[in-house]
């Protein structure tokens, strides 16, 4: 009875078993049916972020959803490989996609422990569902997951799918792959880690956000110390191996949590994200492109320095406003740090200027909190800027620093603490090659995350004195001449003349010198004289000659305060028409991308500027940009900037330029191969404060970058005493007070071969009288060797 029993049972079971087989066999053959085809993997075509580099190769910028970065899987290392299968998949090489072993494995760990604590995915099945399936957690999709792993295994081999997966697999920080994992973590490219960073990102497949080093170090050391586990139980490593590399500190890469770059150029960054956009539209975040910029590293860290360093400097001339905020501190020391933390968490620091909460504070002394747990001292010189504050009596609406005041902090050179401030002026500097308007370095602004206006090409400011070179370069194609005579004396304009209301212009000292030079004139930046040189050119003209420069005449009213630069212009014109000044006349094009690259490297864009010289288009006469920039090195050895002087370079030439009430502070100048122009002022027109001049607050900028990019540059010679100085020039000795050619006479100067002036004692009293008849011959055509290319036609 027993035995038939016994049959009974032993042939339901193997019916049961047959009938799930072939259920399981029915759902398989309907379920391959469905299954995506496997081309997405055999063509791999993943999301690739924009990358943007500088002339170098430096990375400046990276857009995308998706930061990967592609590798092969024979220039993965070794240890990598190791400590991923490790930590994921022991018997990758000897299963075909299932690992049924794993599957007993780790069904008998989950009873046992009662809970589900161990998966038994293998490396094939999670591309299978990182690929094709979602993450949800059921039997349906558990079963599409093996089923595909099966028909992976038939199409790829391992090595290929270990590189899929390398490649596909997501490990935090907006990180795929573990190329970019280790670009992102460790500031590394694969090739360059180390065990115990081999090993931390291992770890990170299993819960990238939850094993984070950046965000839980103390779980990422454990996930890390599991991993090296493993690798010592499989033989992969040695216990010595083990030991080493558990004592080692993880050194994670600070920069990349803020998602800094190598070289500080978020605007030229944005720049080019915009060109390539423009073309390309939603691939350009997808596709892969590389561009790289004209941009120079040592230009660009010297501009970056220059104008985070100018902008410091003014605001400490203006003062210490106090504290940004008060937090209030809770009584109970327990529960401050996370108070702390929390007051902290949306408060940006601006590279290198960190916020801090002030737990104690006296005169000579203060203890304060800073993101991260670290506490602070700053005491001695670290408490001069906001010495007031302290102690004593502050202005109306201001609050003194005590406990809860939220401060600014910087570490100085000696490493000490000191108390700053955010400042709240703008300031920019770009620089560009003359030759083909390759744009060497631009700075749009003292920090981008603060502020994404680009103050180089969309701040529209008054240029100031800082115009007036183009005003002097009319003059030259009128008949002027550097020995010209004007006279700087007081004048006033009826509003008819000026567009708007009566105008007694004046220098800014307030002192008037008489009759001057041009020469001199413009060193000393005369404004009266400029006044009367733009009268007598005429002021229609002027608005005509100065588009030959890329400025828009319609932003330059055909008025006399046009001699002042009360019109508008931008950084990057100003840099543009200075560059004329710097090449011999030529308009060039201003160009910030080099070449744009696919993914694979084929060029599918090259930049072929105009040159100087080349095909440029010659916009002024080559004598005229001679003599100018004769002129304008005189502003550097004699006049507003002579401050430059201490570069200790005799081929500097520039112009210093202030609006009223100091509004807007500029510099632009040049040497032979190299052309900056810098600014500084408020976003909201207002004065940056008394005495705050184009050559005390911009010039520094200007020399700052320059001191350090010319630094190992030749000093280019004298031009006078070479082959430099362009046909149709003559120097002639003159006397200096008469501006007349005289035997003998005190200086020499360089003059257009027909514009040579008389000699004194001819028959015009002054050089005045003499410009005066040759206006006139001009306007009856008697003579006609004032405008020596009258067919320049702007575009």
């Amino acid at each position: 009875m027993l035995a038939r029993w016994g049959v009974y049972i032993t042939t339901a079971f193997l019916a049961l078993s047959l009938l799930g087989a072939l259920l399981i066999t029915f759902a398989a053959l309907v379920t391959i049916a469905t299954l995506p085809s496997l081309e997405v993997l055999t063509d791999y075509r993943p999301k690739i972020p924009l990358r943007i580099y500088s002339e170098e190769g430096l990375l400046i910028g990276e857009f995308g959803e998706e930061h990967r970065d592609l590798v092969e899987i024979n220039m993965v290392p070794e240890r990598l490989k190791q400590a991923i299968i490790a930590a994921e998949d022991e018997r990758f090489y000897q299963h075909g996609g299932v690992d049924y072993i794993g599957v007993l494995r780790a069904a008998y760990f989950n009873f046992t422990s009662g809970a589900v604590r161990q998966g038994a995915s293998t490396i094939t099945m999670q591309v299978a569902r990182n690929f094709f399936l979602t993450k949800e957690k059921t039997l349906t999709r558990k079963f599409s997951e093996a089923l595909l792993a099966f028909k992976i295994e038939q199409s790829l081999s391992k090595d290929e799918i270990l590189g899929l997966y390398m490649n596909q697999i997501y490990l935090g920080q907006r990180s795929y792959g573990f190329a970019s994992a280790a670009r992102v973590y460790f500031g590394k490219t694969l090739n360059h880690i180390n065990l115990a960073e081999a090993a931390m990102l291992a770890g990170l497949p299993k819960a990238p956000s939850r094993f984070n080093p950046m965000v839980n170090p103390a779980r990422a050391k454990t996930r890390q110390l599991y991993v090296l586990r493993r690798m010592e139980k499989l033989n992969y490593i040695s216990n010595q191996e083990f030991k080493e590399t558990k004592k080692q500190p993880l050194q994670i890469n600070k920069k990349r949590q803020s998602r800094e770059f190598p070289l500080r150029a978020d605007y030229v960054a944005e720049m080019v994200r915009q060109v390539v956009y423009k073309r390309y539209k939603e691939e350009t975040y997808t596709k892969g492109f590389r561009v790289y910029t004209t941009v120079r590293q040592l230009d660009q860290e010297a501009a970056y320095e220059a104008v985070r360093q100018g902008v410091m400097d003014h605001d400490k001339r203006r003062g210490y406003r106090g504290p940004e905020a008060v937090i209030n501190l809770p009584k109970n020391s327990i529960n401050q740090k996370e108070v702390l933390e929390d007051a902290l968490r949306d408060v940006a620091d601006s590279d290198g200027i960190y916020a801090a909460v002030v737990l104690s504070v006296n005169s000579k002394f203060v203890r304060a909190y800073r993101k991260g747990g670290e506490s602070i001292e700053i005491s001695g010189d670290g408490l001069k800027f906001a010495k007031k504050f302290l102690s004593g009596k502050v202005g109306s609406g201001q609050q003194r620093i005590r406990p809860g005041s939220l401060i600014r902090i910087i570490k100085s050179k000696k490493g000490a603490w000191q108390i700053v401030q955010l400042p709240q002026a703008e300031a920019a500097l770009v620089s560009i090659n003359p030759e083909d308007g390759s744009i060497r370095a631009l700075v749009g602004g003292f920090d981008f995350n603060r502020n994404q206006f680009n103050h180089i090409t969309q701040a529209w400011r008054q240029p100031g004195s800082s115009f007036k070179p183009f005003i002097y370069s009319a003059s030259l194609e009128k008949g002027f001449t550097p020995a010209t005579i004007i006279n700087d004396a007081p004048i006033s304009f009826t509003a008819k003349e000026t567009g708007s209301k009566l105008w007694e212009p004046r220098n800014y000292s307030g002192n008037y010198a008489g009759p001057l030079r041009m020469r001199v004139a413009l060193a000393k930046s005369k404004n009266l004289v400029s006044i009367r040189i733009l009268q007598a050119i005429g002021v229609h003209y002027a608005q005509d000659y100065i588009a030959r420069f890329g400025f828009n005449p319609k932003l330059h009213p055909p008025y006399l305060p046009m001699a002042l630069g009360a019109g508008s212009t931008s950084p990057m014109q100003m840099v543009i028409g200075y560059a004329a000044f710097a090449n011999g006349g030529f308009r060039i094009s201003p160009y910030f991308i080099e070449r744009i690259e696919d993914e694979k490297g084929n060029v599918l864009e090259q930049a072929r500027p105009a040159l100087a010289g080349g095909d440029a288009k010659q916009i002024i006469d080559p004598r005229n940009a001679y003599i100018m920039t004769s002129m304008l090195k005189d502003v550097v050895q004699r006049g507003t900037a002579i401050r430059a002087k201490q570069l200790g370079r005799n081929d500097l030439a520039g112009k210093t330029g202030t609006t009223n009430d100091f509004v807007d502070a500029w510099f632009c100048g040049f040497q032979t191969n190299l052309v900056a122009v810098a600014w500084i002022g408020f976003d909201s027109p207002k004065s940056l404060g008394n005495k705050e001049t184009g050559s005390r607050t911009a010039l520094p900028m200007w020399m700052s970058y320059m001191g350090k990019v010319l630094m190992d540059v030749p000093k280019v010679n004298d031009p006078a005493s070479d082959d430099m100085v362009p046909d149709g020039i003559v120097m002639v000795r003159i006397n200096p007070e008469t501006g007349f050619r005289e035997e003998g006479g005190a200086i020499m100067e360089y003059f257009f071969q027909e514009n040579v002036p008389p000699e004194a004692g001819s028959n015009f009293g002054d050089m005045e009288s003499f410009l005066q008849e040759r206006l006139h011959q001009e306007a009856r055509g008697d003579f006609d060797g004032f405008v020596r290319y009258p067919d320049y036609i702007e575009d």
